[in-house]
């Protein structure tokens, strides 16, 4: 069996020290936003447009963007992590994956208000670095990245 690969950005919004997840009903997991990067469409900007689509939330990446260029040559902010996740496995052969760009986000307000065919607001939760640690229902990764994303928000914050 031949695997494809997409490229996805899935980012970790942070807002007063709790990132925001939600139970994807066809994957049955916990997840924050995110989603496949569009055609004609950037990594960071497949990030937010996600974040926005899915949760209505306005957001600051937290994306270093490093200094090469050229006239030819746009440095992107960088995502903190990049991952390959397997989405559609059968007979123990891996039939897609997705390549995760994953992002850390700062958001204003914990005002969710999804867009038409998203998840409604309710379906969202915001947790905090012990409901990650404390939660059983959480993939370990999802867990892990949630407090990583939080302490990197509320540690530029603070400096």
């Amino acid at each position: 069996m031949e695997t494809t690969r997409h490229f996805t950005a899935t980012t970790y919004v942070v807002e007063s020290g709790a990132t925001v997840l939600h139970e994807h009903d066809r994957i049955g997991k916990w997840l924050p936003p995110g989603g496949h990067v569009d055609r004609g469409e950037v990594p960071h900007e497949a990030a937010v447009r996600e974040v926005r689509e899915e949760t209505g939330l306005d957001v600051t990446l937290r994306a270093e963007t490093n200094d090469i260029g050229s006239p030819t040559v746009e440095s992107l902010p960088q995502p903190e992590h990049v991952l390959l996740a397997d989405v559609n496995v059968h007979g123990g052969e891996v039939g897609h994956q997705h390549v995760d760009l994953v992002y850390y986000a700062e958001a204003d307000s914990r005002d969710l208000a999804p867009a038409d065919g998203e998840a409604a607001a309710a379906a969202w939760e915001w947790f905090t670095p012990a409901d990650l640690r404390e939660s059983d229902e959480l993939d370990p990764d999802v867990a892990e990245i949630g407090r990583r994303a939080i302490a990197a928000v509320d540690e530029r914050a603070d400096g």
